[in-house]
């Protein structure tokens, strides 16, 4: 039975919420919301530091709501950032966690990663994973098989 009455719609919903589950179960917290957050943040630390490029080849693999997730707040003009250190990075990730409670940003990215690097292609994986810098790439898992 349809939700929303629009195919496109209900299949977005249901594919974002495979995803949180995924993301729960990576970091066994319970919590989907605390799933979102950490889909949020990482994709958003992710971005900036892509070009306008590469940024929108890794979208257009994205569910059409975690695209969405994705460009919320995107500035174009801004990216890629200039930080290069695993440090500054984590510190985006955990900034969405600061009203909620203490996290591990480095576990929440890699679960983040390992999630986004299964359900994408593998080239894609590896493209963005390589536009990183050297202590960003360790972050990321090796990209998996594609479950999408």
């Amino acid at each position: 039975m349809s939700t929303t009455g629009l195919n496109v719609f209900d299949t977005t919903v249901q594919e974002t919420n495979e995803w949180l589950r995924a993301i729960d179960d990576e970091l066994g917290w319970g919590d989907r919301h605390l799933a979102y957050l950490a889909l949020r943040a990482t994709l958003h630390a992710l971005r900036d530091h892509l070009t306008a490029d590469e940024g929108a080849q890794l979208a257009a693999q994205l569910p059409m709501l975690i695209r969405g997730i994705y460009y919320e707040g995107w500035d174009p003009s801004r990216v890629p950032v200039r930080e290069r250190h695993r440090e500054q990075f984590l510190a985006r990730v955990a900034a969405a966690f600061e009203r909620q409670r203490p996290v591990d940003p480095e576990q929440m990215a890699r679960a983040v990663l390992r999630v986004l690097a299964a359900r994408i292609s593998a080239g894609e994986a590896e493209d963005v994973r390589r536009m990183l810098p050297g202590e960003l790439q360790e972050l990321w898992a090796a990209p998996a098989a594609r479950q999408r």
